[in-house]
């Protein structure tokens, strides 16, 4: 049964309730309605509850390369799962542009007919070899994963963190999935207990616990995928496998795997404000691009309701031109262009794309409980 994130009248987190009872406390004007960046439907107490108790809840968090399972787990319930767009690509891409554009710049700008000692090349501020920073790719991965467990630990009173770590040994080669695990989980430590599991332990699990994966198409935005292990992750902090008493080899502890919401997540992909173009324009006036202000008071990623022709729209704002707002679906492909009068504000940008399922998603084919 899907339970319901519950928060103290101060904003504290406690533990989820059943859905029943939380219909229940919203028309006996017990509780109300409170939004969240993730899309998870939560309420807020209007009286403080007599116990304030918590039992523990794990996030499992199975980062990739391109998409990370996220899955929410107590001992009884499965309560969340998403799967998590990277932008690792668009990143790269962009440094790689923004990289061709600084070169230009400083071609047209140095006389290489000179002599070197003659060029107009000003000297290093900072040495930048010393190759300790992350990445931007990677970095940009590893804070979509820390913005959605940020958000997680205001809804749920979240006690462990378990992160799937990864380990290429022998000839398996380089992983970049392994760079910036170790800044990774430093991070992890500001909302819990961080536990470390690697790859063939989340394997053991999923088996034990009965959980299909989908190891075909795994860029498919679907439980199988990802979410699972992000589950069997969380799943670890309930059970494990060790010596019982009878003194023979198998799983001690008990966990249920329940039918759980699910979401997909991304960044929208907003372009960066750029002064400089690739070429110099005429005249010397840059158009503008980039950046996430609109001349009509909206913001890119914005979420907003258009009617165009007496047809509605919901999307995302992508862009903006002198009369008209761009809009845009969750997979930032073009809806259209509308008058700016036509267009009407839903939500804020949170730095978030969520899109949430209506039913439920279960990942136990087989059995759910051992």
């Amino acid at each position: 049964m899907h339970r319901v994130p519950v928060l103290t009248p101060s904003g504290k987190p406690l533990m989820p309730t059943k859905a029943s009872r939380a219909r229940r406390w919203l028309e006996q004007g017990k509780a109300k309605v409170v939004h969240n960046d993730l899309g998870i439907f939560q309420i807020q107490l209007i009286k403080c509850p007599r116990t304030t108790n918590i039992q523990p809840i794990a996030v499992g968090i199975d980062p990739g390369k391109h998409y990370t399972g996220v899955g929410v787990q107590s001992a009884k319930f499965t309560l969340w799962l998403a799967h998590l767009q990277l932008p690792f690509k668009t990143v790269r891409e962009r440094m790689e542009q923004r990289r061709m554009m600084r070169r230009g710049r400083r071609d047209r700008r140095i006389n290489c007919k000179l002599s070197y000692n003659k060029r107009a090349h000003r000297q290093k501020r900072f040495d930048n070899r010393r190759q300790r920073k992350v990445p931007p790719s990677i970095r940009a991965n590893r804070e979509l994963e820390l913005r959605v467990l940020d958000e997680l630990s205001l809804i749920y009173p979240v006690t462990t963190v378990v992160y799937e770590i990864v380990k290429a040994r022998g000839d398996k080669g380089f992983s970049p999935v392994m760079v910036g695990q170790k800044w990774q989980l430093e991070n992890f430590e500001d909302y819990g207990k961080v536990k470390q599991v690697e790859g063939w332990q989340t394997a053991n699990i999923r088996t034990q616990l009965g959980l299909h994966k989908q190891k075909h198409s795994k860029g498919d935005a679907i439980p199988a995928t990802h979410p699972v292990d992000g589950v069997a992750l969380a799943c670890s902090t309930f059970i494990r496998y060790g010596v019982t008493s009878r003194n023979s080899q198998g799983w001690i502890g008990e966990v249920t795997v329940t039918p759980a919401p699910f979401a997909v997540i991304r960044r929208p992909p907003i372009s960066r404000r750029q002064l400089h173009l690739m070429v110099p324009s005429k005249g010397g006036v840059r158009r503008k691009y980039g950046g996430t202000v609109t001349r009509h008071g909206f913001r890119k990623g914005d979420y907003v309701e258009a009617v165009k022709a007496g047809k509605t729209y919901r999307g995302w704002v992508s862009g903006d031109t002198d009369k008209q707002v761009s809009i845009s679906n969750a997979d930032w492909k073009r809806l259209g262009q509308f008058a700016a009068s036509k267009v009407q504000l839903i939500q804020r940008s949170t730095g978030l794309i969520v899109l949430s399922t209506r039913r439920l998603s279960n990942l136990t084919p087989s059995r759910g409980q051992i």
